[in-house]
């Protein structure tokens, strides 16, 4: 039985070293923290939802590993176009002291997903942050529906239960058991489950994804500014290499090593280039010649 549930997203940005790990193992590549997004999602839960169905707390378990490695699109459309992101990890979350309609405790399926820093996200990326995209639907798969009145197989057994209803004070919804297969998740506009979607301000050492980013932009600009005094000295130094050829070497350095190959270039133009003095030295009396016009104002 194929079924389709609502549910939301939490804002994130740049993944720890161990979750870029994780994340590798889809890629073909390696990707990098400043190539990859990364946000968590409240897949579904085991509250009662628009539908009057639940998902059992085993089903959410037994869902957990298949929701590993499958898609993000949008409104259940599966097509490859529409593939923005991908699950890398789940869990079980159990609050405390929360309580469903039920009277059980309260638990959900969180999924943590990424997708590429790229120009066909960037929207996308800003409406989640912005809080526009925060409600996403689960498509899978359960082989039973279970009535919780009467606990009757509804695929398989006559019920006469209505969902929504209640019975000596008891609320029949539908519990949806055995999960068999995940396909997808996707950004909806309607959840049926209210408490689904894009969970926001998820934190890492105390400090917000937002303030992380503003580190890592920093960061970005600052490693860009040493690449371009490094072509610029070493074009000086060695005008023989293209500075397309520089720029590609730059490209691959770290700080530390272009630190060390500015200094080395800029060694190397201080030789090629003295720079005179504008004093005399000690016990030498200025003369007056070409070389002084380098220095007139």
């Amino acid at each position: 039985m194929e079924v389709i549930k609502e549910a939301g997203i939490r804002g994130g940005g740049i993944p720890t070293e161990e979750e870029l790990e994780q994340i590798n193992r889809f890629a073909k590549g390696s990707l990098t923290t400043e190539e990859v997004y990364a946000f968590s999602v409240r897949l579904c839960d085991n509250e009662v939802d628009r539908d009057y169905e639940r998902f059992r707390a085993k089903t959410l378990e037994e869902l957990a590993p298949l929701f590993v490695g499958k898609s993000g699109i949008f409104d259940h459309q599966w097509s490859a176009q529409g593939q923005t992101a991908r699950i890398y990890r789940t869990e079980v979350v159990r609050e405390d002291g929360n309580l469903t309609r039920g009277g059980e405790g309260y638990c959900f399926l969180k999924g943590y997903a990424y997708m590429l820093r790229n120009e066909k996200n960037r929207d996308l990326i800003r409406e989640i942050e912005g809080g526009i995209k925060r409600e996403v639907s689960v498509g899978c798969a359960v082989q039973k529906k279970v009535c919780s009145i009467c606990g009757k197989e509804l695929q398989t057994e006559s019920c006469p239960h209505r969902p929504g209803r209640e019975y000596e004070g008891r609320l029949c919804v539908h519990e949806l058991a055995e999960a068999t297969d995940a396909y997808e998740f996707s950004f909806v506009a309607v959840p049926a489950q209210t408490r689904a979607g894009v969970m926001k301000h998820r934190t890492r050492g105390g400090e917000s994804m937002e303030e992380l980013e503003k580190q890592a932009e920093l960061g970005r600009r600052y490693l860009s500014g040493l690449r371009k005094e490094a072509v610029r000295l070493g074009a000086a130094a060695e005008p023989e290499l293209a500075v397309e050829t520089l720029k590609s070497i730059m490209d691959k350095l770290d700080e530390p090593e272009l630190l060390a190959l500015s200094a080395c270039y800029a060694k190397k133009t201080e030789e090629r280039f003295p720079v005179a003095g504008q004093l005399p030295q000690r016990g030498k009396h200025s003369q007056s010649g070409p070389l002084d016009g380098a220095f007139m104002i």
